[in-house]
């Protein structure tokens, strides 16, 4: 299989990117021409200069390299069933659903004057569009702080989705009181928060979660502790507020990158987060010891959908001429979620 793709892909030669996002079984990232986060990867791209991309990643980042991409550029994903379980709990019919609601209340109108919209970057496409139609703009877990301040220099409240924890963590790291913030739950009447509770809140919360990190606890910070003497516990914004309080540091995972290869040798890490990535910066540092925080693993399982068969297979029918699993978003969508993302840029 090695083989195979490695033909494929020098026979291809610059009419072919490969992108593999950071949780990438190392089977596949090997062959990756950019590694990186979601938006990296899109970055990397639009910059690119095939006419293909093919992005080893799950289905919301293959929408944003394509909202990014040039007019000519195509966008394959090696297996459609590569989802994302946080974007899925994003639904845009509930979100419309729930903006409606608040306009009814007369917290915010349809154009967005009174709440400002930000959704993470691990969102589909049309929740970026919602955002960027209404004065929003989307966010990464190394700018969010970045996009609260944009969003409440605009309106004095702000509608964070689909990730409950990235935007706990951030409003309380910015000082914003627990007892300010609220969540919505799509599945309950007025989303299960009264409208005494919405009127006085700073910042309404989508209930959604990654699958992977909302699976670390704070007794998996101090039984690592207790194990390790001298260890530095560091996880991503994702993780619960109760783990992030307990965590030496907090992260994107470009910064936790950062982190252990910066770090001397003889350091000690225990990374709350994905474990892929855990077990590619324990090789690359062989000198340190880096071990996941949970011990049981945790496996983004939708990304591990992307497998060195998938890729071959989508390699070699682009050398035959087809285009297999391309992702193409709606120029209508493709247009407010530009706007989003492109606002996310002047802020960062």
């Amino acid at each position: 299989m090695d083989e195979r793709i490695a033909a494929a892909k020098d026979a291809l030669g610059r009419e072919a990117v490969i992108l593999g996002h950071h949780y990438q079984r190392d089977e596949v990232i090997r062959f990756a021409d950019f590694t990186g986060d979601s938006y990296k990867l899109s970055q990397e791209a639009a910059r690119a200069e095939g006419k293909y991309i093919v992005f080893c990643g799950v289905h919301f980042m293959a929408e944003s390299a394509d909202v990014l991409s040039r007019p000519g550029q195509v966008t394959i994903l090696p297996d459609l069933n590569a989802g994302c379980s946080m974007a899925d709990m994003a639904d845009i019919t509930q979100v419309e659903d729930c903006w409606e609601q608040l306009v009814q209340m007369g917290l915010t109108s349809d154009s967005g004057d009174g709440i400002t919209p930000i959704t993470y970057m691990n969102s589909t496409a049309a929740i970026k569009a919602f955002c960027g139609e209404r004065g929003g703009l989307v966010c990464t877990s190394s700018n969010a702080p970045g996009a609260f301040k944009w969003a409440f220099a605009k309106n004095k409240k702000l509608f964070f989705l689909p990730d409950q924890h990235l935007g706990r963590n951030t409003g309380y790291r910015m000082g914003i009181p627990l007892d300010e913030m609220v969540v919505w739950d799509p599945y309950m009447i007025m989303g299960g928060v009264t409208p005494e509770r919405l009127r006085n809140a700073k910042v309404i919360l989508w209930k959604g979660h990654c699958s992977v990190h909302q699976r670390f606890l704070p007794e998996h910070v101090d039984k690592v502790r207790a194990r390790y003497e001298g260890i530095r516990v560091i996880v991503h914004p994702e993780c619960r507020l109760e783990v992030c309080q307990k965590a030496d540091d907090i992260g994107s995972t470009e910064r936790l990158i950062k982190l252990v290869k910066e770090a001397p040798a003889g350091a000690k890490f225990a990374i709350g987060t994905e474990i892929h990535l855990v077990n590619r910066l324990a090789k690359q540092n062989p000198a340190k010891l880096v071990v996941t925080l949970d011990d049981s693993g945790c496996l983004c399982t939708t990304m591990f959908r992307i497998s060195p068969q998938h890729l071959c297979w989508a390699l070699e029918n682009l050398l035959e001429g087809n285009v297999v699993n391309r992702i193409r978003v709606k120029e209508n969508v493709k247009h407010w979620a530009r706007v989003a993302l492109d606002r996310m840029l002047e802020i960062s």
